[in-house]
């Protein structure tokens, strides 16, 4: 099911300047290089379950996943979307917190656990941009409880969409395209509703609102067109200091 590669170098790495490793030097990275081993995960297949030994620390390289718990009663709530560059794992944490399942075909980069824990140890590029990454991801979950709490169905759709294609433009690193913006969206209709505490009807309903407002344009089921970027954000009552991290 699983398969490994090892044929990029840490150099060469789509993720290099945006993940644990952006702020090394070329010594580290060698050190990094005979660290690490590359693992793929086929779409839908769950990477780590809640309560499971997490084994390796990860940086997701291609592809995208899910956080997510799961209630007694069987329902569950997305927390988190992973996109590359993110990371699985923490240092001095042996079990995960939440399941963590691929939406697509997905590409991690890992280290045993143990030895990235030594590795943050002592190396301070290391652990001061993993605090960074680690503080951002706390920003990102109290921004979260602003959208499932008190924000609109309608917001909670135009916020998503707002926050994914600033994220896809960071993944990208270019800036946003002052003519229009085109996000692929990595979740289902039925997941993206989950995701945002919304049924799938509702959500339709609030995706075609802001279609025939002209504020979106749908392109097939995983493509959607922002033709006026800074007007989708109002709509999200988004306040321009960098927006809410969903």
């Amino acid at each position: 099911m699983f398969h490994r590669s090892s044929t990029v170098s840490c150099g060469t790495c789509p993720i290099r300047k945006r993940a644990v490793c952006a702020e090394c030097s070329s010594d580290e990275l060698d050190m990094l290089e005979q660290a690490k081993s590359y693992r793929t995960y086929p779409a839908g297949t769950t990477i780590v379950g809640a309560g499971e030994m997490l084994t390796h620390f990860s940086s997701i390289v291609i592809g995208c996943a899910t956080l997510s718990r799961t209630l007694e009663d069987g329902r569950r709530q997305n927390v988190g979307l992973l996109l590359p560059s993110d990371y699985i794992g923490r240092p001095g944490r042996s079990r995960s917190a939440f399941d963590v399942v691929a939406l697509s075909d997905t590409v991690l980069c890992r280290f045993e656990r143990t030895e990235f824990e030594k590795i943050c140890r002592t190396t301070p590029h290391i652990a001061s941009r993993l605090l960074t990454m680690t503080l951002d991801e706390l920003d990102a979950a109290r921004d979260w409880t602003v959208v499932l709490g008190r924000m609109t169905a309608r917001e909670k759709v135009a916020s998503f969409l707002v926050n994914l294609a600033r994220r896809q433009s960071r993944v990208d690193m270019a800036p946003l395209p002052e003519n229009g913006v085109t996000v692929r969206l990595p979740l289902s209709r039925e997941e993206m509703a989950n995701h945002l505490g919304l049924t799938i009807e509702t959500t339709s309903r609030q995706i075609t609102a802001l279609r025939k407002s002209g504020l979106i344009d749908t392109q097939g089921s995983r493509y959607i067109r922002i033709p006026d970027f800074e007007a989708l954000a109002i709509e999200a009552g988004d306040d321009e200091d960098g927006g809410l991290i969903v």
